[in-house]
């Protein structure tokens, strides 16, 4: 079901067709890496984070090759970071784990881009699946992802 939510959003820009469906699996940065032939800081992986004092839940879109940074973290969102479990993912953010993406995603669902990704001129954020992408640059990502703002909360990719 996600990756054709996935799709049917996509569908609705014209872009459905770019979205690009593996044989081979794409859940990881390494994977993706891979099935892309491309660098692994270009995949645009999507973490989830639930906030307990905020009663929310994100999504953090960075660089392939980036790490949460908890100090960073805590001073953009004031409180640490807590990732959500694997059983977690898919009935809160609506992907499962290895597709999560910032596209139709659940109601409430926040979404926040990292400054990780600023370096890249396009990006791979996954589709709804681990075995699928979209190639999208950063202007088309700020379109399409209904995100909040960007944020720097990441660490190792400077």
């Amino acid at each position: 079901m996600s990756a054709e939510a996935v799709k049917s959003f996509f569908s609705q820009y014209g872009l459905a067709e770019r979205i690009q469906e593996f044989s081979i699996s794409s859940a990881t940065v390494e994977l993706a890496a891979q099935a892309l032939h491309c660098a692994p800081e270009r995949i645009a992986k999507t973490l989830s984070f639930k906030q307990k004092k905020a009663h929310k839940n994100i999504l953090i879109v960075t660089a392939g090759d980036a790490k949460i940074d908890n100090a960073k973290y805590k001073a953009a969102f004031g409180e640490r970071a807590l990732m959500l479990k694997a059983d977690e993912v898919e009935p809160i953010i609506g992907h499962p784990v290895g597709g999560v993406c910032p596209f139709a995603v659940n109601p409430g669902v926040e979404v926040y881009l990292d400054a990780s990704l600023k370096r890249f001129e396009s990006v791979y954020p996954a589709c709804g699946n681990p075995n699928n992408a979209i190639e999208l640059t950063l202007p088309e990502l700020e379109k399409y992802a209904p995100f909040e703002r960007w944020v720097d909360v990441c660490k190792n990719w400077e």
